[in-house]
């Protein structure tokens, strides 16, 4: 199982977008590998847990966080061969183990924590709760937003994890992240 949650080699500059549900991750991930013309790694716990949803109407369980945890390495280590410039990554394993650690009493699988510290990115982009709430049968904690951000921002600060605070508009956090991935990409090449 292990080798499922380890990250394979890639020739490509690696951001992740890193922070609380509803907070514009998606459409950021979907703009910047348009802009970039790569590719995105969708955030698998989404399609995992709506099928369970749709099936069962239960909701996330913590049995459930290293099917994800191996969904989600899956697809980035697919999606990782598939460019050769940069891979926009809707969440990370690090977001799990966040997720984990906040609905399940601080708890976290240690296979799942080895690989959400082990595995690297270029760049995190911690988006902020500046953007309106939006409700579906996956999100459950609009007001509870502060709270998760600040679990988000202290994982990064914790496991000195270089990233960039994203606020204001879809437009400003585009051009914002546009910027710093411009620089990583000038710095590689």
């Amino acid at each position: 199982m292990e080798e499922k949650l380890k990250q394979q080699p890639a020739n490509c500059i690696k951001v992740v977008l890193f922070g609380p549900e509803s907070t514009g991750k998606t459409t950021l991930s979907k703009q910047l590998a348009r802009h970039y013309n790569s590719v995105w790694v969708p955030e698998y716990a989404r399609e995992y847990l709506q099928d369970k949803w749709n099936n069962e109407r239960k909701t996330c369980e913590s049995k459930d966080l290293l099917p994800i945890a191996i969904g989600q390495m899956r697809l980035e280590n697919e999606l990782a061969q598939k460019t050769d410039s940069v891979l926009i990554c809707d969440t990370d394993l690090l977001e799990t183990k966040v997720y984990s650690e906040t609905y399940y009493s601080g708890a976290c699988d240690p296979i799942l924590e080895k690989y959400a510290l082990q595995n690297t990115y270029d760049l995190y982009f911690l988006t902020y709760i500046d953007t309106p709430w939006e409700a579906d049968d996956l999100r459950d904690k609009p007001n509870e937003r502060e709270a998760m951000f600040l679990a988000f921002r202290e994982a990064l600060v914790k496991h000195q994890k270089p990233f960039v605070l994203l606020k204001g508009n879809k437009k400003e956090r585009l051009n914002l992240a546009i910027f710093h991935i411009d620089k990583l990409l000038n710095e590689n090449h």
